[in-house]
Protein backbone atom coordinates (compact mmCIF):
# COMPACT_ATOMS: atom_id res chain seq x y z
CA UNK A 1 0.00 0.00 0.00
CA UNK A 2 1.53 3.47 -0.60
CA UNK A 3 1.54 6.22 1.30
CA UNK A 4 -1.23 8.00 -1.05
CA UNK A 5 -3.49 5.02 -0.13
CA UNK A 6 -2.76 4.97 3.59
CA UNK A 7 -3.28 8.88 3.70
CA UNK A 8 -6.79 8.31 1.88
CA UNK A 9 -7.47 5.53 4.68
CA UNK A 10 -6.95 8.13 7.50
CA UNK A 11 -9.02 10.26 5.61
CA UNK A 12 -12.13 8.08 5.49
CA UNK A 13 -11.59 7.18 9.23
CA UNK A 14 -11.39 10.86 10.14
CA UNK A 15 -14.22 11.32 7.48
CA UNK A 16 -12.48 13.88 5.43
CA UNK A 17 -13.79 12.86 2.46
CA UNK A 18 -13.07 16.19 0.54
CA UNK A 19 -9.63 15.62 1.52
CA UNK A 20 -9.52 12.10 0.16
CA UNK A 21 -11.16 13.18 -3.37
CA UNK A 22 -9.07 15.69 -3.68
CA UNK A 23 -5.90 14.37 -2.93
CA UNK A 24 -3.91 13.06 -5.66
CA UNK A 25 -5.08 16.05 -7.78
CA UNK A 26 -3.28 18.71 -5.12
CA UNK A 27 -0.11 16.38 -4.71
CA UNK A 28 0.68 16.38 -8.28
CA UNK A 29 -0.32 19.95 -8.38
CA UNK A 30 2.07 20.79 -5.54
CA UNK A 31 5.04 18.56 -7.11
CA UNK A 32 4.99 20.64 -10.14
CA UNK A 33 4.63 23.80 -8.65
CA UNK A 34 7.32 22.95 -5.85
CA UNK A 35 5.34 24.27 -3.15
CA UNK A 36 5.86 24.09 0.42
CA UNK A 37 4.27 22.03 3.22
CA UNK A 38 2.58 24.07 4.72
CA UNK A 39 0.68 25.37 1.88
CA UNK A 40 -0.15 21.89 0.77
CA UNK A 41 -1.90 21.39 4.12
CA UNK A 42 -3.45 24.73 3.87
CA UNK A 43 -4.89 23.64 0.06
CA UNK A 44 -6.44 20.42 1.36
CA UNK A 45 -8.05 21.77 4.48
CA UNK A 46 -9.48 24.41 2.44
CA UNK A 47 -10.53 21.74 0.39
CA UNK A 48 -11.99 20.06 3.20
CA UNK A 49 -13.77 23.38 5.29
CA UNK A 50 -15.10 24.30 1.05
CA UNK A 51 -16.72 21.03 1.63
CA UNK A 52 -18.37 20.83 4.34
CA UNK A 53 -19.66 24.62 4.32
CA UNK A 54 -21.46 23.45 0.95
CA UNK A 55 -23.22 20.32 2.19
CA UNK A 56 -24.28 22.36 5.68
CA UNK A 57 -25.86 25.11 3.60
CA UNK A 58 -27.48 22.24 1.01
CA UNK A 59 -28.65 20.95 4.52
CA UNK A 60 -29.92 24.25 5.90
CA UNK A 61 -31.65 24.96 3.01
CA UNK A 62 -33.50 21.50 2.75
CA UNK A 63 -34.83 21.84 6.14
CA UNK A 64 -36.04 25.27 5.22
CA UNK A 65 -38.90 24.10 3.03
CA UNK A 66 -38.59 26.97 1.27
CA UNK A 67 -41.20 27.40 -2.02
CA UNK A 68 -40.10 26.79 -5.77
CA UNK A 69 -39.49 30.46 -6.79
CA UNK A 70 -36.65 32.18 -4.09
CA UNK A 71 -34.49 33.47 -6.09
CA UNK A 72 -33.91 37.11 -5.59
CA UNK A 73 -31.36 37.47 -8.29
CA UNK A 74 -34.24 37.36 -10.84
CA UNK A 75 -36.39 39.96 -8.95
CA UNK A 76 -38.75 41.95 -11.86
CA UNK A 77 -38.72 45.51 -10.88
CA UNK A 78 -40.95 46.37 -13.56
CA UNK A 79 -43.91 44.95 -11.98
CA UNK A 80 -44.55 47.70 -9.35
CA UNK A 81 -45.73 46.96 -5.84
CA UNK A 82 -44.27 49.92 -3.99
CA UNK A 83 -40.95 48.02 -3.12
CA UNK A 84 -38.40 50.91 -4.04
CA UNK A 85 -34.62 49.04 -5.38
CA UNK A 86 -32.52 50.83 -2.84
CA UNK A 87 -35.06 48.96 0.01
CA UNK A 88 -34.92 46.17 -1.69
CA UNK A 89 -31.35 46.18 -1.93
CA UNK A 90 -31.08 46.87 2.22
CA UNK A 91 -33.01 44.05 2.81
CA UNK A 92 -30.72 41.48 1.28
CA UNK A 93 -28.22 43.00 2.99
CA UNK A 94 -29.51 41.11 6.06
CA UNK A 95 -28.73 43.98 8.44
CA UNK A 96 -32.08 44.09 9.85
CA UNK A 97 -31.52 40.30 10.63
CA UNK A 98 -27.99 41.17 12.88
CA UNK A 99 -30.26 44.02 14.66
CA UNK A 100 -32.66 41.59 15.32
CA UNK A 101 -35.46 43.35 13.54
CA UNK A 102 -38.63 41.84 12.13
CA UNK A 103 -40.52 42.32 9.11
CA UNK A 104 -44.33 42.60 8.40
CA UNK A 105 -45.05 41.90 4.35
CA UNK A 106 -48.25 43.41 4.02
CA UNK A 107 -50.56 43.55 1.44
CA UNK A 108 -53.24 41.86 -1.20
CA UNK A 109 -52.41 38.92 -2.66
CA UNK A 110 -49.97 38.50 -6.04
CA UNK A 111 -47.79 41.41 -4.38
CA UNK A 112 -44.86 39.36 -3.99
CA UNK A 113 -44.49 38.72 -0.29
CA UNK A 114 -44.13 35.32 -0.23
CA UNK A 115 -41.35 35.06 -3.12
CA UNK A 116 -39.78 38.21 -1.07
CA UNK A 117 -40.26 36.11 2.49
CA UNK A 118 -38.79 33.44 0.93
CA UNK A 119 -35.73 34.89 -0.79
CA UNK A 120 -34.69 36.76 2.26
CA UNK A 121 -34.77 33.93 3.85
CA UNK A 122 -32.66 31.82 1.53
CA UNK A 123 -30.40 34.88 1.51
CA UNK A 124 -30.49 34.61 5.33
CA UNK A 125 -29.68 30.79 5.01
CA UNK A 126 -26.54 31.55 2.13
CA UNK A 127 -25.45 33.56 4.61
CA UNK A 128 -24.73 30.69 7.50
CA UNK A 129 -28.19 31.34 9.47
CA UNK A 130 -30.33 28.51 10.17
CA UNK A 131 -33.71 30.10 8.92
CA UNK A 132 -37.37 28.33 8.34
CA UNK A 133 -40.01 28.91 6.30
CA UNK A 134 -43.43 27.98 7.33
CA UNK A 135 -46.81 28.94 6.44
CA UNK A 136 -49.45 29.58 9.33
CA UNK A 137 -51.58 26.36 8.98
CA UNK A 138 -48.05 24.06 9.06
CA UNK A 139 -46.94 26.23 11.90
CA UNK A 140 -49.86 25.07 13.78
CA UNK A 141 -50.01 21.73 12.78
CA UNK A 142 -46.48 21.64 14.11
CA UNK A 143 -47.64 23.30 17.45
CA UNK A 144 -50.92 20.68 17.76
CA UNK A 145 -48.10 17.72 17.16
CA UNK A 146 -44.76 18.51 18.92
CA UNK A 147 -46.45 16.40 22.20
CA UNK A 148 -47.14 13.58 20.06
CA UNK A 149 -44.69 13.04 17.16
CA UNK A 150 -41.06 12.86 16.81
CA UNK A 151 -41.09 14.76 13.48
CA UNK A 152 -43.12 17.44 15.07
CA UNK A 153 -40.99 17.64 17.95
CA UNK A 154 -37.99 18.20 15.87
CA UNK A 155 -39.55 20.59 13.60
CA UNK A 156 -40.18 22.62 16.92
CA UNK A 157 -36.83 22.53 17.97
CA UNK A 158 -35.11 23.84 14.90
CA UNK A 159 -37.83 26.62 15.03
CA UNK A 160 -36.47 27.84 18.48
CA UNK A 161 -33.11 27.27 17.93
CA UNK A 162 -33.67 29.05 14.65
CA UNK A 163 -32.00 33.18 13.89
CA UNK A 164 -34.95 33.61 11.23
CA UNK A 165 -38.42 31.92 11.21
CA UNK A 166 -40.48 33.47 7.93
CA UNK A 167 -44.40 32.72 9.15
CA UNK A 168 -46.20 32.86 5.46
CA UNK A 169 -50.05 33.99 5.23
CA UNK A 170 -50.71 35.11 8.79
CA UNK A 171 -54.19 35.39 10.09
CA UNK A 172 -55.52 34.32 6.62
CA UNK A 173 -57.94 31.30 8.43
CA UNK A 174 -59.58 31.30 11.45
CA UNK A 175 -57.39 29.74 14.74
CA UNK A 176 -58.97 28.05 17.60
CA UNK A 177 -58.35 29.99 21.03
CA UNK A 178 -56.46 27.12 21.74
CA UNK A 179 -54.25 26.93 18.63
CA UNK A 180 -54.02 30.79 19.11
CA UNK A 181 -52.97 30.61 22.56
CA UNK A 182 -50.14 27.90 21.31
CA UNK A 183 -48.99 30.43 18.82
CA UNK A 184 -48.81 33.25 21.18
CA UNK A 185 -46.73 31.32 23.53
CA UNK A 186 -44.05 30.42 20.28
CA UNK A 187 -43.44 34.01 19.16
CA UNK A 188 -43.40 34.77 22.96
CA UNK A 189 -40.44 32.17 23.24
CA UNK A 190 -39.05 33.28 20.08
CA UNK A 191 -39.33 37.21 21.03
CA UNK A 192 -35.24 38.99 21.12
CA UNK A 193 -33.88 35.61 20.42
CA UNK A 194 -35.17 34.99 16.31
CA UNK A 195 -36.31 37.26 13.89
CA UNK A 196 -39.51 36.70 12.15
CA UNK A 197 -40.97 37.58 8.84
CA UNK A 198 -44.32 37.50 8.13
CA UNK A 199 -46.30 38.21 5.17
CA UNK A 200 -50.24 39.02 5.96
CA UNK A 201 -53.41 40.15 3.68
CA UNK A 202 -54.38 41.46 6.53
CA UNK A 203 -53.42 44.56 8.64
CA UNK A 204 -52.70 44.10 12.52
CA UNK A 205 -55.07 45.41 13.89
CA UNK A 206 -57.86 42.92 11.52
CA UNK A 207 -55.54 40.53 13.26
CA UNK A 208 -58.05 40.76 16.66
CA UNK A 209 -61.07 39.37 14.69
CA UNK A 210 -59.27 36.20 13.43
CA UNK A 211 -57.94 35.40 17.05
CA UNK A 212 -60.71 36.87 18.50
CA UNK A 213 -59.17 37.87 21.85
CA UNK A 214 -58.50 41.78 22.05
CA UNK A 215 -56.23 40.75 24.82
CA UNK A 216 -54.17 38.48 23.27
CA UNK A 217 -53.74 40.24 19.93
CA UNK A 218 -52.44 43.22 21.94
CA UNK A 219 -49.67 40.85 23.41
CA UNK A 220 -48.81 39.30 20.30
CA UNK A 221 -48.74 42.56 18.23
CA UNK A 222 -46.43 43.98 21.37
CA UNK A 223 -43.49 41.68 20.77
CA UNK A 224 -43.77 41.47 17.17
CA UNK A 225 -44.03 45.16 16.48
CA UNK A 226 -41.76 46.41 19.58
CA UNK A 227 -38.38 46.41 16.87
CA UNK A 228 -39.96 46.06 13.32
CA UNK A 229 -40.45 47.03 9.97
CA UNK A 230 -43.46 46.98 7.97
CA UNK A 231 -43.81 47.21 4.38
CA UNK A 232 -46.71 47.63 2.63
CA UNK A 233 -46.99 46.00 -0.94
CA UNK A 234 -49.25 46.89 -3.33
CA UNK A 235 -50.59 46.83 -7.34
CA UNK A 236 -52.36 44.30 -8.91
CA UNK A 237 -51.57 40.54 -8.55
CA UNK A 238 -48.70 39.69 -11.01
CA UNK A 239 -49.40 35.76 -10.91
CA UNK A 240 -52.65 37.24 -12.52
CA UNK A 241 -50.80 39.84 -14.63
CA UNK A 242 -48.97 37.03 -15.96
CA UNK A 243 -50.78 34.29 -16.07
CA UNK A 244 -49.70 31.15 -18.34
CA UNK A 245 -52.08 29.48 -21.30
CA UNK A 246 -52.10 26.73 -22.55
CA UNK A 247 -52.84 27.77 -26.39
CA UNK A 248 -50.39 28.70 -29.07
CA UNK A 249 -51.92 31.86 -29.92
CA UNK A 250 -51.37 32.93 -26.14
CA UNK A 251 -55.35 34.20 -26.16
CA UNK A 252 -55.97 33.80 -22.50
CA UNK A 253 -59.57 32.72 -20.97
CA UNK A 254 -61.48 35.57 -19.99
Amino acid sequence: MTKTEVLKNHCKELNLTALAAHLDAVIAEAEKKQISYLELIKILMEKEINHRQEKDQEKRTKQARLPLCYNLDLYDFSFPNGLEKKQFNQLRELKWLEQMFNLVLMGPSGTGKTYLAAGLCFDAIDKGYRAYFKNMDELIRILKMKDITRTAAAEYKRITRAHLLVIDDIMMFPVTEQDAVAFFNLINELHDKTSLIITTNKSPKEWADVLKDTVLTTALLDRILYRCEIIKLTGKSYRMENRKTIFDNNKKLS
